[in-house]
């Protein structure tokens, strides 16, 4: 399609040469950027007439315009230092998020040593409590033990007594003491 248009309307007529830079051997990173972004913003230049307000901007222009340029000079000085006070607020609340989350990572591992002690301590205690119930149960069953041969003895002597007291009877002088033994076995 565009070899049916003439040569005389070429993009460089129409339009201009597009990068004029280019002519002079400059490359597009040698030149400062056209566009630049919306928080950027350009470096006011400070009157060396000696005076202290740093909101004062020595222009070439010898025109009566100044007083804009002062207002835009010093609103975009305000968005220059809040730019700064931005950066150094994110930079403080990155340095307390690391703090923080540095805190937390001792308290972990506080706590991780702690729960480690305090397992160890109930896995000692368990194992105190088991032997205990061990014990006890042992204990539990010599007392039946002794109890049922403490009974017997009392059964023995109880009965001796009993035959002390009947051998001392006239009537029962009969019974020998062969049977009284073969009846207390």
């Amino acid at each position: 399609m565009l070899s049916a248009c003439p040569a005389i309307f070429s993009s460089e007529m129409m339009f201009g040469n597009p990068f004029p830079d280019f002519e002079s051997e400059f490359t597009p990173w040698d030149l400062p950027d056209p566009f630049p972004a919306p928080n950027q913003s350009p470096i006011p230049a400070v009157s060396s007439s000696g005076s202290d307000e740093p909101n004062q901007i020595q222009t070439n222009s010898n025109s009566g315009s100044d007083e804009p340029r002062q207002t835009v000079s010093v609103i975009d000085e305000r968005k220059r230092r809040r730019m700064i006070s931005n950066r150094e607020s994110a930079r403080r609340s990155r340095m307390r998020k690391q703090k923080h989350l540095e805190n937390l990572r001792n308290q972990l591992n506080r706590l991780r040593m702690e729960n480690r002690e305090l397992s160890n301590r109930l896995r000692f205690a368990l194992h105190h409590c088991q032997r205990v119930r061990t014990d006890n149960d042992r204990l539990r069953s010599e007392h039946t033990i002794l109890r049922r041969r403490l009974s017997e003895i009392r059964q023995i002597l109880l009965y001796r007594q009993l035959q002390q007291v009947t051998s001392a009877w006239p009537c029962n002088s009969a019974v020998t003491n062969e049977q009284t033994s073969s009846l207390i076995t």
